[in-house]
């Protein structure tokens, strides 16, 4: 969709000619695009937050900031308030936290953080940022396809990083590439290989042994009738299954958090730490029941203070009540942010998350109308901005 096209679509609509999106109280901080992983362009998840009432939207790209002016000139056409933000992953090995799995399935000491409320004069300086950590990701890429070609050649399947995965992803317009891109080419060989979801299924649980969910099989055998969701499904199950098998430690791709928070203020962003807490029943997945912050989180919130985070962003249809309730007052007493956001990254995904309708979470949407309101005054005069704001700053 181009940008042209939604100015049409936004037009008919006004003129009574397409119906209007439904009228909510709901907001998103964390919607991904092609930037990182995700089905959307960053014209399309806007299109997309507001056909589905989204009063809000924020563009969140993992090691990137690249989509941040196309998501801007898409809301200016639909007349959305919106944010930006870039995710990555922070070495916390000279913290207290080294050796800990702090949010990071995949690796110990390596957080994953965000950077909100980008002032939009400084969008290329934070993209710039990034630069370096995306070649150094890609060289990690490149071994990783060649882990996953040695565990799937005796099946006639080879994965090349140049040939399958670089064109799936837009690192040639200062995109990311990502484990789920390289995931996502693989399932694009086997759905080339078996053309039946039910060979799919056979293949996966048969073949390669995998151990897929009654959920997951289901959604997989479903492909007939959802094909739009059909590649991120078996996506989901590889992902769930693969990753400890070929993934290979991130080292220099991850800036060290003292250079992530010192670039994030410097840049007048809010430097957010993302929380994960322990995993049962993944809502996405592609996530396997493990345990995270909550048995040392009075020492990670110590760590976030220390290394002046402003905030802590976390999706609350992740956690229990429980959980979040905890969270959310060590956010009161320590005086941090709160930011919400659903990780949006597949079709499968709603844009609307329904326990914003419970009013232990009133405040999220509060927040997100500050957080939107403080990057507006910034990209005006981020020195008075940061005066104005100067209660959500360490």
């Amino acid at each position: 969709m181009t940008l042209e096209q939604l100015k049409e679509i936004k037009e008919r609509t006004d003129r009574g000619e397409l119906p209007c999106p439904p009228d909510t109280i709901y907001v998103n901080n964390h919607i991904h695009t092609t930037y990182s992983f995700s089905p959307y362009t960053p014209t399309e998840a806007l299109y997309m937050a507001w056909k589905n009432g989204l009063k809000t939207a924020g563009i969140m790209d993992h090691d990137s900031a690249g989509g941040a002016k196309e998501f801007l000139a898409a809301a200016e056409v639909i007349g959305m308030p919106v944010t930006c933000g870039v995710e990555c992953r922070v070495d916390m090995s000279k913290t207290a936290l080294n050796g800990k799995r702090i949010n990071n399935p995949d690796q110990k000491s390596i957080a994953y953080v965000a950077m909100h409320g980008i002032p939009h004069q400084n969008i290329d300086a934070v993209q710039a940022f990034f630069a370096p950590y995306r070649e150094k990701r890609n060289e990690r890429n490149r071994k990783m396809c060649k882990n996953i070609t040695e565990l799937v050649s005796q099946y006639g399947l080879t994965l090349d990083f140049d040939e399958d995965v670089l064109p799936i992803s837009n690192y040639a317009m200062g995109g990311s590439v990502t484990e789920r891109h390289i995931l996502f080419a693989l399932a694009k060989k086997i759905t080339a290989r078996y053309k039946t979801p039910e060979e799919v299924v056979a293949f996966l649980k048969d073949e390669m042994k995998l151990e897929l969910s009654k959920k997951v099989v289901d959604q997989i055998l479903a492909g007939r009738d959802t094909p739009d969701f059909y590649e991120y499904d078996i996506l989901g199950a590889l992902k769930s299954n693969m990753v400890e098998k070929f993934y290979i430690d991130a080292d220099e791709e991850c800036p060290d958090v003292k250079d992530f928070i010192d670039m994030v203020h410097k840049n007048g962003g809010i430097a957010a730490y993302a929380y994960l807490g322990d995993v049962g029943d993944s809502v996405t997945g592609d996530k396997k029941a493990q345990k995270f912050e909550d048995d040392y989180i009075d020492l990670l919130i110590d760590v976030l203070k220390e290394y002046k985070f402003d905030a802590i962003t976390y999706m609350p249809t992740r956690n229990t009540l429980a959980q979040l309730q905890k969270l959310m007052k060590l956010c009161e007493d320590n005086g941090f942010f709160q930011i919400s956001g659903e990780d949006i990254n597949s079709p499968r995904q709603s844009f609307i998350c329904k326990a914003l309708d419970d009013s232990n979470f009133g405040h999220l949407i509060d927040a997100t109308y500050t957080l939107i309101d403080y990057e507006n005054k910034a990209t005006e005069d981020l020195e008075n901005a940061r005066k104005e704001y100067s209660h959500i700053f360490r």
